[in-house]
């Protein structure tokens, strides 16, 4: 089973490439975490793609924000080589799980989208609609700030990894199902 999995925020220089390479360094670690108690065997079968896009094309081909760059690298994660790109109709289509920073970029997807998908499926829990805010996840209808206009990168880095480890529990325990 591939599981894919695309998060979008407004420029893709800070908040969504910071959550891509945090869940793809969730997803290397997972065979750690598993020694500590799940047995392996629940993990053989699945295999994850994980990306990250922009809603918008001001920062297309550009690389992720220094800071970004830094925080991540404070915490082991190199994101060398990363660069912008704007999220298109074929990346709804193709993958499992879109995943959004702020309403924003909800919003946002009006201009991408054809109008009977962009639209937030309510009522229906995050792991159960394609598109879903990251902080849905944890259970807390709020965006994850943009430190663009912040400055607070590190108040990004808890929300991004808070989310993506919530998101990705939350994921396995529907394999297991």
């Amino acid at each position: 089973m591939k599981i894919k999995i695309l998060f979008v925020c407004h420029g893709n220089i800070c908040r969504s490439p910071m959550a891509e390479f945090v869940m793809k360094k969730l997803v290397r670690d997972l065979p750690a975490e598993l020694q500590q108690g799940a047995p392996q065997s629940q993990l053989k079968d699945i295999e994850f793609e994980i990306a990250s896009a922009a809603t918008s094309t001001e920062e297309i081909g550009n690389p992720i924000y220094p800071p970004a760059h830094r925080m991540l690298a404070m915490h082991g994660i190199d994101c060398s080589g990363k660069t912008a790109r704007q999220m298109t109709v074929r990346d709804y289509e193709y993958y499992d799980y879109i995943v959004l920073m702020d309403r924003n970029n909800l919003r946002n997807l009006r201009w991408i989208l054809p109008a009977d998908v962009y639209a937030h499926e309510t009522g229906a829990s995050a792991e159960n609609r394609k598109v879903s805010l990251l902080m849905d996840w944890v259970g807390e209808s709020r965006d994850v700030a943009d430190p663009w206009y912040t400055g607070d990168f590190q108040a990004t880095w808890d929300d991004v990894n808070e989310g993506c480890k919530a998101m990705l529990a939350q994921i396995l325990r529907q394999t297991r199902q």
